[in-house]
């Protein structure tokens, strides 16, 4: 299916971005392999822009191939790479509300998000507001089949200077290779979650 061409039908799509973050280390001694961190986004229209709508339903109806397209770009963008944290978010443009960000990254955006990057039995971390183009978004990022891994407690940053406008939704997602480089503070670790699952 042509995830691309469903959004398109369905929401008024202005632009589609693409962000990659290598992270070789963090002060610490250089990482036997590159962390990498990406996000992709897209901005459409909002239908509700400068409006109170109870029903919020047609936000949220065609969501899953959102969840689809920016999931399949993200994990492309890891070469390959096994996606182990995972995050979501959204800003609206002032004329629109919190709510419409929230309305278009529910359960049906998740389940398909989770599709594309092979399964995750976590909590999709997320992060939501309403501002001006050009606002940054920490997209928080916890490791995918566990949210008490403290070692993914992470975020990636993205801002989009055009965007998202007064009358716009911007709509995103992240994904990493792994944990903070360097993490040492303790916790649950990736790999007796792993081990737990197997008995």
């Amino acid at each position: 299916m042509n995830f691309r061409a469903d959004v398109e039908m369905n929401y008024e799509v202005r632009s589609w971005y693409e962000f990659v973050h290598e992270i070789n280390h963090e002060g610490g001694s250089k990482l036997d392999a590159p962390l990498l961190k990406a996000a992709c986004a897209v901005i459409f229209k909002n239908p509700f822009a400068g409006r109170y709508v109870e029903d919020l339903s047609p936000l949220t109806l065609h969501s899953a191939n959102i969840g689809n397209e920016l999931g399949r770009r993200a994990v492309n963008l890891l070469g390959g790479q096994p996606v182990e944290s995972y995050g979501k978010g959204g800003i609206a443009g002032i004329n629109g509300e919190q709510e419409h960000v929230v309305a278009c990254i529910t359960t049906v955006f998740g389940n398909t998000f989770r599709e594309q990057i092979g399964g995750g039995a976590a909590w999709i971390s997320s992060a939501t507001k309403v501002a001006s183009a050009g606002t940054s978004l920490d997209i928080p990022l916890a490791y995918k089949d566990e949210l008490y891994v403290r070692s993914h407690y992470d975020a990636m940053t993205i801002a989009i200077p055009d965007g998202p406008r007064p009358n716009e939704l911007m709509i995103c997602l992240t994904v990493s290779t792994g944990g903070r480089p360097h993490n040492r503070v303790g916790g649950i670790t990736v790999q007796e979650v792993v081990n737990r699952s197997k008995l």
